[in-house]
């Protein structure tokens, strides 16, 4: 019997809207702190995230689940861009990183993806996987309130066991609607728990009066302040190449979602379509003054806690995103989402994505007896979860490489250049019937 919603399956309209809520909530958190760091409004980002998705699944033919969110990796370049050229010149900067994903689609539409395959293989995607669900541990953590050093403004009229009973409650209702609710609910925890975690944060005081008032004092109707882009070739140069930062969490994104649903993404639609569908909308955010935007490793861990894999499920997140951008009332309490509520629900949603890289080496049976194996996978996870960034001058400001990215290209090398045994391995078991014949031996 099917216990699962296929891709290409259609819900009813009652029970879409619930589960494509779901999806949009669990999102949000991530989606409007981009704009916020980076000095643009949330509500534009809210905007280019239900339109960013619309364009990605007709890039992919409705046939890849992935909801399209804002960029962590641009938030420095984009900081140094518009303090240095204005934040239209940015714009420019923004477009010419979704050109780069055009082209790359464009090159792989032509070459194919089984060179891909053997740059990425199971255990460099398995272990990338794993990076992409604890490198953002901590930010689960931090929002949560269970680590004492971090605090933020918002830390200091709330009592920290409130904060952290939010969170708790949020996760225990997230992981108990997970195991135990029947039906419909059973798909919707998530939902629920934010929902229940909101409430509880009211009643605990964890919700500042400065955002009530923000919630209370909006106008029902508002647009997203929308921005045109300014060509300027320094931006352009400076952002361009945090494109190829991206495309590797991109890729890791796309094996994580094959891994959960059961089929290789990379083949249908094709790798290319989706890296183009990612392009389309970032150059499309560049264009209406929007952050660029990237695929979201929060929405494939509620499609593996719920099974429903639906891309008209996440189609209806980004028409209800479109929608609320333009809605004051409820466009601020997306906004004003309390932390330990995104935090709760994230320490179970990161989880679970780190949880689906073990799945990997487990079902394509990554054998880590072999030295080359433990070498590439130790290497990428402690680079990854570690912090490790590499730091240099591109055209007079500062570029980082780090985390996902990071360990990803060290992981790519380390592929590349590493022989399949080591020189022990040679001497002690020259070919496999030495091996058979040692352990008969043994035996």
């Amino acid at each position: 019997m099917k216990n699962y919603i296929d891709v290409n399956e259609k819900l009813p309209i009652l029970k879409t809207i619930p589960l494509s809520l779901q999806h949009l909530f669990a999102m949000v958190g991530a989606t409007i702190l981009v704009p916020m760091l980076t000095g643009m409004s949330p509500s534009i980002a809210l905007f280019c995230s239900g339109v960013g998705t619309l364009l990605y699944i007709l890039c992919t033919k409705a046939k890849l689940p992935a909801y399209i969110g804002s960029s962590f990796a641009f938030i420095g370049p984009m900081t140094v861009a518009s303090a240095a050229y204005g934040p239209n010149a940015m714009m420019s900067g923004i477009i010419a990183a979704g050109l780069v994903y055009i082209i790359v689609a464009f090159i792989i539409s032509l070459t194919g993806t089984d060179w891909l395959n053997k740059l990425l293989p199971s255990v460099v995607v398995g272990s990338v996987v794993i990076v992409i669900g604890l490198g953002l541990a901590g930010v689960a953590i931090n929002w949560a309130g269970l680590n004492p050093s971090f605090s933020v403004p918002a830390m200091a009229s709330v009592p920290r066991w409130a904060w952290i009973s939010v969170s708790l409650i949020t996760l225990g209702v997230g992981v108990f609607g997970t195991m135990y609710f029947k039906g419909f609910l059973g798909v919707i925890p998530i939902l629920i728990a934010m929902i229940t975690g909101y409430i509880s944060a009211l009643a605990l005081g964890v919700i500042s009066q400065e955002s009530l008032n923000k919630i209370m004092g909006t106008k029902l109707f508002q647009l997203p302040p929308f921005m045109a882009p300014k060509f300027n070739i320094n931006a352009i140069i400076l952002m361009a190449p945090i494109a190829f930062v991206t495309l590797a969490e991109h890729i890791g994104h796309v094996y994580v979602t094959n891994n959960v649903v059961g089929k290789d993404f990379t083949k249908d639609p094709g790798l290319h379509r989706s890296i183009l569908g990612d392009g389309v909308a970032t150059i499309f955010a560049g264009f209406i003054g929007g952050p660029p935007n990237t695929t979201y490793g929060e929405n494939i861990g509620v499609m593996a806690i719920t099974r429903v894999y639906s891309v008209w499920v996440i189609g209806g997140a980004a028409i209800i995103a479109v929608i609320l951008s333009f809605i004051g009332p409820v466009s601020a309490i997306i906004e004003t989402m309390p932390m330990p509520v995104m935090g709760g629900v994230s320490i179970l949603l990161f989880g679970i994505i780190a949880s689906s890289g073990f799945r990997i080496f487990v079902e394509d049976k990554v054998d880590f007896s072999k030295k080359r194996n433990l070498i590439i996978a130790s290497v990428i996870i402690v680079l990854g979860i570690g912090g490790a960034s590499v730091k240099f001058k591109f055209n007079g400001a500062d570029v980082e490489i780090a985390g996902v990215a990071l360990a990803t290209l060290v992981g790519i090398i380390l592929n590349l250049i590493l022989p399949a045994k080591s020189r022990t391995e040679d001497d002690e078991f020259p070919n496999n019937n030495d091996k058979e014949a040692s352990v008969e031996k043994a035996i």
